[in-house]
């Protein structure tokens, strides 16, 4: 079902070029927020009138409402992108649906009240698409977020994700605020969690065949490698973050996802990662771990809609750069 319409009121979200920019990012030192960084710094280069500013926990615990009110007030941000929270693999969510239900509602509700204490222009949050129904019709679209449970696996985190989009429609219903959502399908890149017990599949995929590599060991995928996912590369998502900050012009949700022809099974995911190691060892599927869903197939039609030329950079390259990094940065990444 679509729970929003947009109506007359879809201008009033896109960006003044004219005003001055100064975007707060939550969760700035994550996967998500590093690639936002080196897009900002890299790639688009000092932008007259802008200024970023990138928290990470040691800045303040969004977990604590006065904190969380005294960094705002600090930085008096007038855009927010809002990445912080508790996120882990399929082990972790499994073990712990009640902290992730908990710890990230807490989050979402603290930085978005503040926002709007505060009078920020536009938020932009971060989602997942866990916060899909399991049952389900495919491929997923943004009208169908609420149309069931999510996967039992991972409820906590997916209803945690998934009201805020309530969040976002009540503050753009009740005081016009610009607050609005991306839903990434499955995000790596470098500066990821490569923890190989509950980090995601990739970065942990990444750090076994480093160890088995190394260590002359069997290459270990933990079920059966069939289950699929899109894979979004964190630059290809961070540039597109920066076009729903300043130029997405609803309060509904969008999809930032490859194609669904680009979906790829976990055994297909191993075998890229294989090559980009330069593993030759035995590879073995432990198929007494949980598969978790089996697929997720998402469609991007709405963001082709939006951006009908947007290149997102191939599998096999990415999969090649991150590795890439995760071996030069071993001693100090996130594992």
């Amino acid at each position: 079902m679509q729970m929003g319409q947009t109506g007359d009121r879809t201008a009033d979200l896109q960006v003044n070029r004219a005003m001055s920019m100064k975007v707060l990012v939550t969760g700035g030192s994550g996967l998500v927020g590093r690639a936002i960084q080196h897009v900002v710094k890299e790639e688009r280069g000092d932008k007259e009138g802008e200024e970023w500013i990138f928290l990470s926990s040691k800045d303040a615990d969004l977990m604590n409402i006065e904190e969380t009110r005294a960094v705002f007030k600090k930085h008096r941000p007038t855009h927010v992108i809002h990445l912080a929270a508790l996120v882990g693999g399929l082990y972790k969510n499994m073990n712990s649906n009640l902290d992730f239900w908990r710890i990230n509602i807490h989050i979402n509700d603290n930085v978005l009240l503040v926002a709007h204490e505060l009078g920020v222009v536009k938020v932009v949050s971060c989602l997942s698409t866990c916060i899909f129904p399991d049952k389900t019709t495919y491929p997923i679209d943004e009208t169908m977020i609420h149309n069931g449970p999510p996967h039992e696996s991972n409820f906590g985190y997916s209803y945690a994700k998934r009201m805020l989009d309530i969040h976002n429609r009540a503050y753009f219903k009740e005081h016009g605020r610009a607050y609005t959502a991306v839903i990434p399908t499955n995000v790596f890149g470098p500066h990821d969690n490569f923890n190989m017990e509950d980090g995601h599949v990739l970065p942990g995929l990444i750090h076994k065949a480093y160890i088995a590599k190394k260590e002359g060991q069997p290459f270990v995928v933990w079920g059966s490698g069939k289950p699929r996912r899109q894979f979004i590369y964190s630059l290809d998502l961070a540039r597109l973050f920066l076009w729903v900050l300043c130029d997405y012009p609803e309060f509904d949700p969008i999809i930032l996802s490859v194609g669904e022809e680009d979906e790829v099974s976990i055994k297909e995911a191993a075998d890229e990662v294989i090559q980009a190691m330069g593993f030759e060892g035995e590879v073995q599927y432990d198929t007494s771990r949980s598969d978790g869903q089996f697929k997720k197939t998402a469609s991007n039609a709405k963001l082709k809609r939006y951006q009908p030329n947007f290149k997102f950079t191939p599998f096999k390259q990415a999969i090649k750069e991150t590795s890439d990094w995760f071996v030069a940065n071993y001693d100090s990444a996130r594992k």
